[in-house]
Order: C-alpha cells, then sequence, then structure tokens
C-alpha cells in the first residue's frame, strides 16, 4: 500500500511519509539558526548567490512579522511567504482585538496549527518549510522553531538547514544563557562558519536582532554585518 501517496494515511510503523519528505525538504536548505541571548534574539542565515546576475534583494531569509517579532525558514521559499503573510496578518488582527502586541508563542501556535491542518486533508501536502521565530514580549526574549507537522518547541539555540547536525554541535559545546545579545552574534557566525561555503571569509550572512533593552526588530547592514565577521575571524 502507498503509505505515502496522501499526508493523512500512517503507515504501520506510524509514521506519515509525506510529513518525513518534507522535513528533507527543510534539510536541503540554506543553514539557519537562532540563538536567545540574556538580553535579546539573534536570528542569523547564510545567504547565498547561485549567480551575480541575481538581485540580492530577492533572495531575503530574515522577515518581519510584527515591530517586536522576526522570522527565518529553512525550505520552500513559496511556503515560507505564505505562512510570513499569514502571521503578519494575525499579528495585526491580534493587536486590533486585544490592544497589545501578539505573544511570540501565540503567533507561533497559530503559525503550527496552519501547518499541521495541512497534515489533516486529502488533496494537500505538508508545508516544506521549518520557520524560526524570535522576538521581545513583555521584556522577555522567546525563541521558537516549528516543523512541517505543526509541532513547535521553545530554544535556546536551534539550527535548521543544510548542515544543522553541524552547527548543533557547535551551539551545544558552546552556548551560553548568560551571554549578551553581541557575544550571541559572534557565536552564531561562528557556528554557522564550516557549513556555509567559504566560511567567515565569504561575508555570505544575514543577521537581526531584537534587543530587549528596545524591544524593536532590527535587520543589520551588510555593514555591521562585516564587523561581526571580523570579530568571529579573531
Amino acid at each position: 500500500m502507498g503509505y505515502d501517496r496522501v499526508p493523512t494515511t500512517f503507515s504501520p510503523d506510524g509514521k506519515l511519509y509525506q510529513v518525513d519528505y518534507a522535513l528533507e525538504a527543510v534539510k536541503k536548505g540554506w543553514i539557519t539558526l537562532g540563538i536567545k541571548a540574556s538580553d535579546g534574539i539573534v536570528l542569523a542565515v547564510e545567504k547565498k548567490r547561485y549567480t551575480r546576475l541575481i538581485d540580492p534583494a530577492y533572495t531575503e531569509k530574515i522577515f518581519k512579522i510584527d515591530d517586536h517579532i522576526g522570522a527565518v525558514f529553512a525550505g520552500l521559499s513559496p511556503d515560507a511567504r505564505f505562512l510570513i503573510d499569514q502571521a503578519r496578518v494575525y499579528g495585526q488582527i491580534y493587536k486590533l482585538v486585544y490592544d497589545e502586541p501578539v505573544d511570540v508563542e501565540t503567533l507561533t501556535r497559530y503559525i503550527c496549527d496552519i501547518m499541521h491542518d495541512y497534515t489533516l486533508h486529502g488533496g494537500a501536502r505538508p508545508f516544506g518549510v521549518s520557520l524560526m521565530i524570535g522576538g521581545v514580549f513583555r521584556g522577555q526574549p522567546k525563541l521558537y522553531g516549528t516543523d512541517p507537522g505543526g509541532a513547535y518547541a521553545g530554544y535556546f539555540a536551534n539550527a535548521i538547514g543544510s548542515g544543522f547536525s553541524t552547527v548543533m554541535d557547535y551551539l551545544e559545546k558552546n552556548y551560553d544563557e548568560k551571554a549578551l545579545l553581541d557575544d550571541a552574534i559572534v557565536l552564531a557566525l561562528k557556528a554557522m562558519a564550516p557549513v556555509v561555503e567559504g566560511g567567515l571569509a565569504s561575508g555570505n550572512f544575514e543577521l537581526a536582532v531584537v534587543p530587549v533593552k528596545t524591544g524593536l526588530f532590527e535587520k543589520l547592514s551588510q555593514e555591521k554585518v562585516m564587523s561581526y565577521v571580523e570579530k568571529a575571524k579573531s
């Protein structure tokens, strides 16, 4: 029997094969990570250019969801774009209804409900993407990761995409939950360097932060990124 034909049929060993296949799409994505520092959130991703004819502005991998929340992804870009748009709309609806910004976990749970819904019905497929959603809510930094089946978990640090196991090994050995934002940025670059083509010398990184001090999402300019790359080299 073709247990992998629809996402609604379990195999005898209790697996949904189409969800497993979606996870394989995530594993082939660009390396992406998030780190929770004591004073904020760091989101980082490898940024490639397959050809110099591609406009770098159209290879965006880090997105602003709300003033205090950002997200990165690994996997299929169109799937990520749809979920990012859903998250942005939900954030605005929440603000209009409750007159306060949406909690990071509440937003993550909403997105995961959408992802899970696509594993419950025939004629659809799971989303081939995983998101990491980070932000600051009521003075507390929060970081969550999702998977194509609709599950999510809170993290101190997490990596997804190609080479994630190497990055996770480095993070497990070197992560310090008391580290400040600047140190967490350097840690992110050092963790990604072994799996990024050209390593730190390539400069193929995109970074964003959400400091507790301001509570606002900020994507770092290329000049700032390169200054942190130099720190990571030393």
